[in-house]
């Protein structure tokens, strides 16, 4: 009779041999396991949002580096990358996750402890900038997070610099070995190559490229101390990010089409409630403070590393994305919209994982706590109880596309001078791009529209929703004066398919054929879910190459290490630039 301890080994063996079977044999001898098919919604000619049959893509020079960094330090330890067919996960996450989508990550990522979050739909839902926050500091931007700093992989030198005044009456950093190694004082006289950086209440301060002229940029008085400390970006920490923002982006523009964050809502107010204001200063410190502040005036400790796009400052009362008239506060809706939505591109991120009684528990805190201007501290404006937002506007249902709506479309953009900051192609390059300032006096560049990264929202109510009341704060106007309904829909459709069949993590147009285009351009057409996705009818290595046939994991990752597969063919190009580059 075997005893106890014979059982134990003998299952061990089994389940070792188990193991192997299933997460080594059959992954190599089922075909589907080696295939990269996704599905993936493409943004259509017409502005619609359709799914379709597409190829994932193979990580670039620097995103494979990244995820090389990412097993290094043991991410995959703590967080997944697999959303399971359960609706739990699909409401929190997004989209099942589909074989074709790991058809280059050899080894597998999958993991099943999430101690942190599941990082499968994680791409492009933050901004870069929060990532390089979160990597110097977890707790700066989640403090509740448990996870360790990676301070080790940016340039951090342990001396602070001293803050000088140069000859122009600029704020720099003192000339010496550190700062040396990091930025190009002889380029003092170019104006081009002066970097503003501002530094956070704590003094230190973000670099995010390295060969400028450092001037110290604090136009409300972010920082008056003498010295800062430096944290500068490294090719290690570029590369991780590069990796992070790739999962998930096989899937093209998933996101504007994900239910749990397309949440509306206008005119709700609800009355003020000291209960729920208290309750609502406990959300805001542990969800919001690292980058709006204590005070709400969007210099938290994180701010530091949004040199693109500056956390809100509440103090003021100005509000960019509300549906009511230009230059009116926000109704409780627009907050929750916002808050719901996050925006797109920022660092500021979707919340439809908060309940929604923390919501609205911290729209009242930033109302009548934070939305208060104190510039004059013996009559502090309260803006909430001094005045009422107007009336939301009347937006109406969206009219169909057409092409006679899109010509009127780039007509208008001509007529209405969007060119003048967007550019003519809509890639924020403009001749006034490099001029525009917001009302706190940092730099604002014009949306790049072909990225399909917008702000208000992906669809033509929210397009035409920032054509009507613009977007306060900022130098985008309001234009209900000035265009008619019918031309603010014409041009936010045109808007809209600046970003047709492009990826939304490069930019680069999608390898589609004309005849495939012009179905999934066709209305008729109905493509809403995964599931009911277009099949193409032009195989998409006939559009990108004339010879190699498909691309399958195994050869993809021999080719990778100098190997031959016996029958497989040769990698095709992905057609896609590195972001390296």
């Amino acid at each position: 009779m075997m005893n106890v301890r014979m059982v134990a080994l003998l299952a061990g063996v089994v389940f070792l041999g188990l193991a192997a079977l299933t997460q080594g044999l059959l992954p190599m001898v089922q075909p589907e396991s080696r295939t990269d098919k996704v599905t993936r919604v493409v943004r259509t000619d017409l502005g619609e949002l359709k799914w379709t049959e597409y190829l994932a893509s193979d990580y670039t020079p620097l995103e494979a580096r990244g995820r090389r960094i990412y097993i290094r330090e043991g991410c995959w330890y703590c967080h997944s990358q697999f959303v399971r067919p359960v609706t739990g996960e699909t409401r929190r996450w997004g989209p099942v996750s589909q074989v074709g989508e790991y058809a280059y990550d050899l080894p597998h990522l999958f993991s099943t402890r999430r101690i942190g979050p599941d990082l499968t739909r994680d791409g492009l839902k933050f901004s870069d900038e929060w990532h390089y926050a979160h990597f110097w500091d977890p707790r700066m931007v989640v403090p509740d997070s448990i996870m360790p700093r990676y301070a080790r992989l940016f340039d951090a030198p342990r001396a602070p610099v001293p803050v000088v005044e140069d000859d122009a009456g600029n704020r720099t950093l003192e000339r010496n070995a550190t700062t040396e190694a990091v930025f190009d004082f002889d380029r003092k006289d170019e104006e081009e190559a002066h970097l503003r950086l501002t530094p956070n209440p704590d003094g230190l301060v973000f670099v995010p490229e390295r060969g400028r002229y450092p001037v110290i940029f604090t136009p409300n008085g972010e920082y008056t101390g003498k010295e800062v400390r430096l944290v500068v970006t490294t090719e290690e920490i570029r590369a991780l990010v590069a990796y992070v923002q790739k999962l998930g982006m096989n899937r093209g523009k998933w996101r504007d089409l994900f239910e749990p964050q397309l949440m509306e809502a206008s005119g709700a107010m609800f009355p003020r409630s000291e209960e729920w204001i208290e309750f609502g200063k406990q959300v805001y410190e542990r969800r919001c403070v690292g980058c709006h502040g204590d005070e709400g005036d969007g210099n938290g400790p994180a701010a530091t590393f949004m040199y693109q796009f500056r956390p809100r400052d509440f103090r003021l009362g100005v509000f960019k994305f509300i549906k009511s008239p230009s230059g009116s506060l926000p109704t409780d809706g627009d907050l929750l919209r916002t808050i719901t939505r996050g925006v797109r591109g920022t660092a500021m991120p979707t919340w439809q994982e908060v309940p929604l009684k923390d919501r609205l528990a911290v729209i009242q805190y930033i109302k009548y706590e934070l939305a208060v201007d104190r510039s004059e501290p013996s009559s502090p404006y309260a803006w909430f109880e001094e005045e009422e937002p107007e009336p939301p506007i009347d937006i109406g249902t969206a009219p169909a596309p057409s092409e006679e709506m899109l010509a009127r479309g780039a007509a208008v953009w001509q007529e209405a001078k969007c060119w003048e900051c967007h550019g003519d192609t809509g890639q924020g390059d403009g001749p006034k791009s490099a001029e525009l300032e917001d009302d706190w006096g940092f730099p604002v560049q014009p949306a790049d529209l072909t990225t399909g990264q917008f702000k208000s929202g992906p669809h033509p109510a929210d397009i035409f929703r920032t054509m009507s009341t613009g977007l306060m704060g900022t130098p985008m106007p309001s234009y209900s004066d000035s265009l008619e309904a019918e031309d603010r829909w014409a041009l936010s459709y045109h808007v809209l398919a600046l970003s047709a069949f492009k990826d939304p993590l490069t930019g680069e147009p999608l390898a589609i054929s004309p005849v495939d285009r012009a179905a999934l351009n066709n209305p008729a057409l109905q493509a809403p879910n995964s599931r009911l996705a277009y099949a193409l009818k032009v195989p998409l290595h006939e559009v990108e190459t004339e010879g190699p046939g498909p691309k399958y994991a195994g050869a993809a990752w021999a080719a990778r290490h100098g190997l031959q597969v016996a029958g497989a063919e040769s990698p095709r190009s992905s057609g896609r630039p590195s972001r390296d580059e």
